[in-house]
């Protein structure tokens, strides 16, 4: 079969951030589809090249997540302009699998379906344009309007969405009633992401966080919490990799508090995001206090889940209940650091509770999100009849 995937921000474990749409386009790859990829990139001129199997078309459309909101949206509707162009060269591919966010993406996909008559399948990562919508960046009233229908004529159209947790999967359901829906998380990446531990100072406990830095991240948290450690005087360092609007003002307020016990390593590759995994015992997935951003599907947690380390999460949800329940790290109340150094106390105290969690964690990855396993539930959207 002949699949265009179309993402605007397609990685690989070279270039670094999150990898799925590698995953997934690999894999497609693997069992024998002829698989061309539309993304963008900060270069200035258009590239194509073969990497793993797959051709990635690589359009010069730069973006950033120290964009304004104003010049997302441009990248976006750029990209989505730009990208519907280039997949006219494959009008006669067999299907196309978009992957948002951005929902823009959706444009692109329908313009083929119209014009080519490509069907497609609909990814969705973070459910858009309610969480612009929730956090206060969308608010003029026709815009709202004109996004939330755009939405359900992206889903309409589409063979059937794929999404990447349940309670997205349970919003779609109540907005397009009757739409095929596939439940495709991310992926644990059990043979790349192994539960080592490089031997550190004794009796001390590494935290780290790789992501993006924005405001929707909540990551002042991690520095209030830093600061409530030294005062406690307890043995955590913090680990903060990514880039991101708020990573300057990160580290000058690091700085000013003089937070001793953390350090920034800047974006890293999925090799330099293992090393630092390997230096941690506990990773934190942190998000600003919003319901929407709870239904997401953050990555990180992911890579923790394969690496056998403890999760911290300072936010609600299904990524709370399912930790809480498989008893491989705990919740911590984005209002109270000090709930942090309680409950990290309570680790330190319990070696083998430690050891416990991190056993639970990679257990989880095993029994419900192998990259192999995964991978095979994606292939067969497009191998079995719907």
């Amino acid at each position: 079969m002949n699949i265009l995937l179309i993402h605007q921000h397609f990685n690989t474990p070279e270039t670094g951030g999150p990898v799925r749409s590698w995953y997934l386009a690999t894999a497609l790859a693997r069992k024998g589809h002829q698989v061309v990829v539309i993304t963008a990139s900060a270069g200035p001129y258009r590239k194509e090249v073969a990497i793993d199997g797959i051709r990635v078309i690589y359009l010069p459309i730069s973006y950033n997540n120290r964009f304004s909101f104003n010049a997302r949206a441009w990248a976006f509707a750029r990209f989505a302009w730009s990208a519907s162009r280039a997949a006219s060269r494959f009008r006669q591919f067999d299907i196309c699998y978009a992957i948002s966010v951005p929902l823009t993406v959706g444009l692109c996909a329908m313009y083929l379906k119209w014009r080519y008559r490509i069907p497609y399948w609909f990814e969705v990562g973070d459910l858009w344009p309610d969480a612009p919508i929730e956090l206060g960046y969308i608010r003029n009233p026709i815009l709202k309007w004109a996004t939330l229908f755009l939405e359900r004529s992206i889903y309409r159209n589409a063979i059937g969405v794929v999404a990447l947790s349940v309670p997205i999967m349970e919003a779609i359901k109540r907005k397009v009633p009757g739409l095929r829906l596939a439940l495709v998380p991310n992926m644990a990446d059990c043979d790349f992401y192994t539960p080592e531990q490089e031997p550190g100072n004794p009796g001390e406990f590494t935290i780290s966080y790789s992501g993006a830095l924005g405001a929707a991240n909540g990551l002042g948290y991690l520095l209030d919490c830093a600061a409530s450690c030294l005062r406690s005087r307890l043995p955590v360092k913090f680990v903060i990799c990514g880039d991101g609007a708020m990573l300057d003002i990160l580290k000058k307020r690091a700085e000013f508090n003089q937070l001793t016990n953390v350090s920034f390593a800047g974006f890293l590759n999925r090799d330099g995001v293992r090393d630092v995994l390997r230096r941690s015992q506990a990773v934190i997935v942190s998000y600003h206090p919003s319901p929407i951003l709870e239904t997401g599907c953050p990555n990180k947690y992911f890579d923790g889940l394969a690496a056998g380390k403890i999760i911290i999460v300072n936010f609600g949800g299904w990524v709370r209940e399912e930790i809480e329940s498989g008893r491989c790290g705990f919740y911590v109340d984005p209002r109270s650091p000090e709930h942090l150094v309680q409950k990290v106390k309570e680790v330190l105290a319990s070696p083998e509770k430690q050891a416990g969690m991190q056993r639970e964690a990679r257990r989880i990855a095993e029994e419900k999100y192998t990259r192999r396993a995964l991978s095979e539930t994606f292939v067969r959207l497009f191998e079995e009849p719907g």
